[in-house]
């Protein structure tokens, strides 16, 4: 098998085949950056690290530029928006361009899957996915799974319910996959034609009445522009089908929390009362995406 010119445990394109001590590394040492006194650390100071983001984001390319400032990394934003990608340079030329200049590791946000994983053998410094496409987000499930050991103390037998548009869903498949190897049960919940068939073997599809039993009830945001081609009436149906309502959150367990990788659609996918409920940690979830950033860039480069 071909050698990637960097080490294979530098590169984070996913969850999918991580160990569970692996995701325990990553979360043991966010945990050390959350707590750490100062919000500024001279740890990578000299590093260069790029955002390479062929795709618009707005929270997550922040949630990681400022992780790679409290590392003291120097960082260089790249948006594709304004960049020679859109005169015809291929994203290959791009990422080797900017590591020939001598940048550290590089942060990518993409839309085409696959691209990542064709990059990584061939490009000497490590690279973290920001997203892409409809396949992962491993930071997004690093953080959600670190949010939810946090407050249960655990992840080993915990049932966590994702709610939503399945089939569309980098956040689903990353949480899956670190999710089953952390020992936890996963169910999805979506309507018929935003379900992913091919992960119904590792996660079985249930009733919206069946998914609010779970221990965590993550809601995934629906694209409501998906309403142009028919996959959703209206904003108010699929409140009403697959919606966190009020009434069903007086259904959850006692236990329960509430989850959402924002941004939220207030009223569709989750009531404008329950974002702040003393249920929801989906204000915690955005700040746990910092230490966790911090730990996943530190992984990189050290």
């Amino acid at each position: 098998m071909h050698q990637l010119k960097v080490g294979l445990d530098k590169h984070l394109l996913g969850l999918k085949g991580l160990s569970k001590t692996e995701i325990l590394g990553i979360l043991n040492r966010a945990s050390y950056w959350e707590n750490y006194p100062t919000k500024v650390t001279n740890y990578l100071s000299g590093h260069f690290v790029a955002n390479m983001f062929f795709e618009n984001s707005t929270r997550t390319r922040f949630s990681f530029e400022m992780a790679e400032k409290r590392l003291s990394t120097e960082v260089l934003n790249f948006s594709a928006a304004v960049s020679s990608v859109q005169k015809g340079e291929s994203i290959y030329d791009t990422v080797k361009t900017l590591e020939s200049m001598g940048i550290d590791a590089g942060v990518i946000r993409i839309k085409p899957i696959g691209v990542l994983q064709e990059l990584a053998p061939k490009i000497k410094i490590p690279l973290i996915n920001a997203g892409d496409g409809n396949n992962e987000h491993p930071t997004q499930a690093l953080l959600d799974i670190y949010t939810m050991r946090k407050h249960f103390g655990y992840i080993e037998g915990l049932h966590v319910s994702i709610i939503g548009d399945i089939l569309h869903s980098r956040v689903a498949r990353s949480n899956l996959w670190g999710l089953l190897a952390m020992g936890a049960k996963v169910s999805f919940c979506a309507p018929r034609n935003m379900q992913a068939p091919e992960l119904a073997e590792f996660a079985p599809y249930v009733s919206i009445e069946e998914a609010i039993k779970a221990d965590v009830v993550m809601m995934l945001r629906v694209q409501l522009e998906r309403h142009d081609q028919g996959m959703i009436k209206s904003a108010e149906q699929y409140r009403e089908l697959f919606g966190l309502t009020e009434k069903r959150e007086r259904n959850l367990k006692d236990h329960a929390i509430i989850m959402h990788p924002a941004p939220v659609n207030r009223n569709v996918e989750i009531d404008d009362s329950l974002i702040e409920h003393p249920r929801s940690k989906i204000f915690s979830q955005i700040s746990n995406g910092v230490p966790i950033r911090m730990a996943v860039i530190e992984r990189a480069l050290t």
